[in-house]
């Protein structure tokens, strides 16, 4: 009787299910560091980008300078007919605008057309100035997708690997190809796509700064003219 009972409690008892097995939670790092080798040119093209786009920010900054008292101290000497003074003036200030007056006021006395052209070209060359470099970044936003689709490849290439010789198709033996194949093209995408934005960033203030250069530059030939009219 009792033996009967107890393999009837037996029977009802709940079944022990088990255990799952703990999902690891990986850090920022340790993901990246599952893309493989890939993952080394990928890094170095990220600090290279962010390196390029402080450099050039801090750059572009300092040559869209342009102090208003400047302008107007540089105008009312040459109104005075104090040439040397409003050169001074501009050598000592900051920025693209002033080096381009500076380099003006030194061509005082030549035909109009020549102090023209000499401020046409010292534009150009400050504008080349500020875009050193720029190349680099642009090439940044098309090679490191390259690198993640390259890591997509060679994921699947080890994946493929790991079947022939497991001769098993399972999810685990997938699985590793895989995340290191997601690994890196996320990873070359978000770098393509940072370094591409920094890119259009710079670019746009460039334009700003050759806007206003081109604007003070007929200011200052109006101001330079109007005692010979």
């Amino acid at each position: 009787m009792l033996q009967s009972i107890l393999l009837q409690i037996q029977s009802v008892a709940p079944v022990e299910t088990a255990a799952k097995p703990e999902i690891e939670d990986l850090s920022i790092l340790e993901i990246l560091m599952k893309g493989g080798p890939i993952m080394i040119p990928i890094v170095f093209l990220s600090i290279a980008a962010v390196a390029i786009f402080i450099e050039r920010f801090l750059y572009i900054k300092n040559a869209s300078k342009v102090d208003p008292y400047m302008l107007e101290s540089v105008k009312e000497k040459i109104k005075e007919g104090k040439l040397e003074e409003a050169k001074s003036i501009c050598n000592m200030a900051p920025g693209s605008t002033a080096r381009v007056f500076s380099k003006a006021l030194n061509r005082l006395g030549s035909p109009i057309r020549d102090i023209e052209s000499i401020m046409e070209n010292m534009s150009t060359i400050e504008v080349n100035r500020m875009e050193k470099n720029l190349g680099l970044l642009a090439a940044i936003a098309a090679i490191a997708p390259m690198f993640g689709f390259l890591g997509t490849v060679v994921g699947m290439i080890k994946s493929f690997y790991n079947i022939s010789i497991a001769n098993d198709i399972s999810i685990g033996i997938i699985a590793g190809g895989i995340y290191e194949k997601m690994v890196t093209s996320a990873s070359g995408l978000l770098i393509g796509v940072l370094a591409y934005i920094m890119y259009t960033y710079l670019n746009h203030k460039i334009d700003r700064v050759v806007a206003t250069l081109e604007d003070n530059s007929i200011d200052f030939l109006d101001t330079l003219y109007k005692p010979a009219r």
